[in-house]
């Protein structure tokens, strides 16, 4: 068993695929190749490849490396985490002395990115890196908001 409690030979988990996923949006946002990133970091881009794909766990200290070379907080790849994912393993329960602990269960069956996914298609990049190069940021939110009241309201 590995340090998750799973088998090294199970699925990656999907917290490890959410947070390659957000380095994977942000290095493309930049225009970054993974061998940039990778040798931005001290890594072959095999490696930059396997932590975007969730097959390998990125460490305490690659995340802050990571963080420093795309220039986001942390935070930022644990942003926009699916609902199923945050109940799962992101329940905060109240520990002893006042500190959060966090309660962590089983991934959900299924979850997973998906080639359907909006995140991994080439449209939603271009949308966003076109939405960056406009610096006026009135007309940006401008911009935004136009494209959300395009949208249809979301169903609950």
């Amino acid at each position: 068993m590995d340090e998750s409690g799973g088998d090294k030979e199970s699925r990656p988990s999907p917290i490890d695929v959410h947070v390659g996923s957000r380095i994977r949006l942000r290095r493309t946002l930049m225009g970054l190749s993974q061998e940039r990133l990778g040798e931005a970091l001290g890594l072959t881009f095999q490696q930059v490849q396997k932590y975007e794909r969730g097959v390998n766990r990125v460490g305490a200290s690659r995340l802050f490396d990571l963080s420093r070379v795309l220039d986001v907080p942390i935070s930022f790849f644990f942003d926009d985490m699916p609902e199923p994912l945050t109940g799962a393993y992101g329940g905060q329960s109240a520990g002893v002395g006042g500190r959060r602990t966090y309660a962590f269960s089983e991934p959900q069956e299924g979850y997973g990115a998906t080639a359907d996914d909006p995140m991994n298609r080439r449209e939603t990049l271009d949308l966003v890196r076109a939405y960056y190069r406009i610096t006026d940021s009135a007309v940006r939110k401008r911009v935004l908001d136009l494209v959300k009241s395009l949208a249809p309201e979301p169903t609950t």
